[in-house]
């Protein structure tokens, strides 16, 4: 276990599973699942029309023979102006199957890195009162990090409609529920920061699915 200070909880320190955020960091495994989470991420649908789709080119431009040019079935065809496109890109998934294990290593990777650089933290709350507010949720975030974090991961739990509402807008700000925590989120965050009630959903989550095998 390793035990961290609640920013926000005077004296309080929660403590951070090993087998979650102690674990090994497997580098060709986190980018093979970020390669396909970005590649999910993609529409696919990008697409061109053949030679038989685009309008037009039903008459045979000239003459066959006596013309001393060479031969033209189309003026549809790919190499004139406004022909059809050969070999071009057509709709497509780029889905790549990731098994949950893989997922689940490579995510605890991620927060392992980030915890053995002192980019882990733990926040009792963001406002107080029944109010959101922006200037307050901003500054708890200030006191914690400082100036020098640029992009910040908060993960709030679902319920949570305080921090939602109060950070939801914030430049550098990307928050997530603790369902939603995820590879790339991760490592494209200076920082990671868990309110205790997310930190503690998340951890008795991934210990209710190792039970659950």
């Amino acid at each position: 276990m390793t035990a961290v200070s609640v920013i926000g909880a005077d004296g309080k320190t929660v403590e951070l599973p090993e087998e979650i955020f102690a674990a090994k960091v497997n580098v060709p495994l986190i980018h093979q699942v970020v390669v396909a989470q970005q590649a999910a991420a993609r529409q696919g649908t990008h697409s061109t029309k053949t030679r038989g789709e685009v309008r037009g080119g039903g008459k045979k431009p000239y003459r066959q023979k006596g013309t001393g040019r060479a031969r033209q079935g189309s003026l549809r065809a790919p190499h004139y102006a406004g022909g059809g496109v050969s070999h071009g890109p057509v709709p497509r998934s780029y889905v790549q199957r990731t098994p949950k294990k893989m997922k689940t290593a490579a995510l605890r990777g991620a927060l392992s890195d980030r915890l053995s650089h002192g980019r882990v933290l733990v926040v009792s709350g963001f406002v107080e009162g029944d109010a959101p507010r922006t200037k307050d949720a901003l500054a708890v975030l200030a006191g914690a990090l400082g100036s020098a974090a640029r992009k910040v991961l908060v993960v709030a739990h679902r319920d949570d409609e305080l921090t939602w509402k109060s950070l939801r807008n914030a430049a550098g700000v990307h928050v997530l529920a603790e369902d939603q925590l995820n590879t790339y989120d991760v490592l494209a965050s200076d920082h990671v920061v868990f309110t205790e009630q997310a930190l503690t959903a998340f951890v008795d989550r991934t210990r209710g699915k190792e039970v659950a095998k």
